[in-house]
């Protein structure tokens, strides 16, 4: 699956690698630098492509070898999770269960994931489910012909779609009904940050960004200074909305110009697993949850929720959110730090226009 960058880090500490429009970002907002001296430790940074994007992580250790040790392990950490999560390995865990139907003797990181996984589907009524792969496929073989499926066709597809039909054990992972197939796309890059954060911190690392597609964080960047990112406007990747405080959260987002099946972004990647078609309200949904494998998956729950109900939501998951429409307005939970133009605002009026 094709990812642009929706969020993008504002932190002025030296270059991070992001992809996307907006590349480096330190001279963007030299405002919120941090205000670090000759005792704090040095950063010492890593990238890598994988998990369809390009990852970024930053770590604070006053000894480089240890530093290099935890981003060592940060990357193995990535890469196990590609082994078992990804669709575009094929010798992967989750390719090979859509392919037998079943994965006996699951790694027990496989069955957190499909277990959260379970448990976000049952909360919020199938919103979010990760056996929605038989549309992905109907529509991206439509795509391939240019075209979109017929009616007829998602109906098939979506007969096939039902977390009810997925069966998880530590003993195994089964399809219970035919044509059935699994993605994990909705929820391991937050599930991916989530084990990099904890491996840093088993490494003695305090201080870190960790960008897995989703972020999280370790500590501060300095005593002064929270983990700020930059929410980018899904219709114009070169610009800000505004800026977010982690605020001890983890971060994730959805946006439907990550991956769209037509012009006009009626279509796109995220589908309502109970009509087959995308949600046509929203164009980004913004989750700060205390995990980072949330609050990826809620991005879906609140897409398909819609404006209004996003927003109504939030408090009822205890997470905070930022939602934008097509048409470009935008508006937060109270507990979002938002900052604007150097101010800060706790809430922002509705429908607030996006310049």
């Amino acid at each position: 699956m094709k990812r642009r960058v929706f969020l993008q880090t504002s932190l002025g500490l030296g270059a991070v690698g992001t992809p996307g429009g907006l590349g480096w970002l330190a001279a963007a907002h030299a405002s919120l630098a941090p205000h670090r001296d000759s005792t704090d430790p040095p950063w010492h940074d890593r990238t890598l492509t994988a998990l369809g994007t390009v990852l970024s992580f930053r770590v604070a250790h006053a000894d480089p070898a240890q530093a290099e040790r935890a981003l060592d392990a940060a990357v193995d950490i990535i890469r196990h999770v590609e082994a078992h999560m990804s669709l575009f390995n094929p010798d992967s865990a989750i390719c090979r269960l859509n392919r037998d139907g079943v994965l006996r003797s699951p790694h027990p990181d496989l069955v957190r994931i499909f277990q959260l996984a379970q448990s976000v589907s049952a909360r919020s009524g199938g919103a979010f489910d990760v056996t929605v792969q038989p549309l992905w496929e109907r529509f991206e073989a439509a795509q391939r012909q240019g075209a979109l499926p017929s009616a007829s066709d998602v109906a098939v597809a979506r007969s096939a779609v039902g977390w009810q039909g997925l069966e998880v054990s530590n003993a195994a992972i089964r399809l219970r009904r035919p044509g059935m197939g699994v993605t994990l796309n909705g929820i391991a890059q937050g599930f991916a940050a989530d084990l990099v954060r904890s491996q840093l911190q088993a490494h003695g690392i305090r201080q870190a960004l960790v960008n897995a597609g989703e972020w999280t964080s370790l500590g501060r960047p300095d005593a002064q200074r929270d983990w700020m990112l930059g929410i980018a406007d899904p219709r114009l990747e070169q610009a800000f909305m505004t800026r977010v405080a982690l605020g001890g959260r983890s971060i994730a987002t959805s946006a439907d110009n990550a991956c769209s099946f037509s012009a006009d972004r009626r279509h796109h990647h995220i589908f309502d697993p109970r009509t087959g078609y995308s949600p046509t309200e929203l164009a980004g949904v913004t989750v700060a949850a205390p995990s980072c494998a949330l609050a990826d998956a809620l991005t879906k729950v609140m897409f398909v929720a819609g404006f209004h109900g996003a927003l109504r939501l939030a408090a009822q998951w205890q997470v905070d959110v930022l939602v934008v429409d097509k048409a470009g307005r935008w508006q937060a939970t109270p507990g979002l730090q938002l900052h604007t133009g150097g101010a800060s605002t706790q809430q922002r009026d509705p429908f607030t226009p996006i310049h």
